[in-house]
């Protein structure tokens, strides 16, 4: 059983773990105000798998433990090409915009706030963005997750793209 808990343990290790937003919340009970701490944590591989949690708790330490166990259940892996992201990508959550572009080799990570942290933890090395409409940061994580989850494998759009040329070429020897 010893075995089984260090290959787990070994297995969280392979993410790193960042803290993308941490708040103090208040519910106003009859009996006052019931403070909560509420953690948004990111953790990725660098090489194509992020995951974002965000989870409440009495405590800081709390929230972020349950926030990583979050993180954990939502990886999503994206199809990296030389570093970038295949293709440009525009989503809306709510009143979050981000704006996502692939940049050239070198030109690094031109991303702010939370949308940088996910970009470095999911192993992007050179993307533009923009972060348009809201400044919560967790809405603009959320939309940036459904951006990166929007790719399609890129076996997929080669094939695609190759039998879209093979029924171009057949439609051009039709028409001669």
């Amino acid at each position: 059983m010893a075995r089984k808990n260090f290959k787990e343990f070994k297995k969280d290790q392979e993410f790193e773990q960042r803290t993308i937003d941490l708040a103090r919340v208040t519910r106003v009970t009859s009996g006052g105000k019931r403070m909560r701490f509420r953690a948004c944590i990111g953790i990725g591989n660098k090489s194509g798998k992020f995951g974002v949690g965000v989870a409440k708790g009495a405590d800081v330490s709390i929230a972020i433990t349950k926030g990583f166990n979050q993180a954990k259940k939502n990886i999503i892996n994206i199809p990296l090409i030389n570093g970038t992201i295949p293709h440009p990508v525009y989503v809306k959550y709510g009143a979050a915009k981000v704006l996502l572009k692939p940049a050239k080799k070198g030109t690094g990570i031109k991303v702010g706030g939370a949308v940088r942290i996910l970009c470095e933890l999911s192993g992007i090395a050179n993307i533009t963005g923009k972060i348009l409409g809201s400044k919560n940061k967790i809405n603009n994580v959320k939309a940036a997750m459904i951006a990166l989850q929007s790719f399609k494998k890129v076996r997929k759009v080669e094939s695609e793209q190759k039998e879209s040329a093979s029924a171009e070429a057949m439609a051009d020897k039709e028409k001669k």
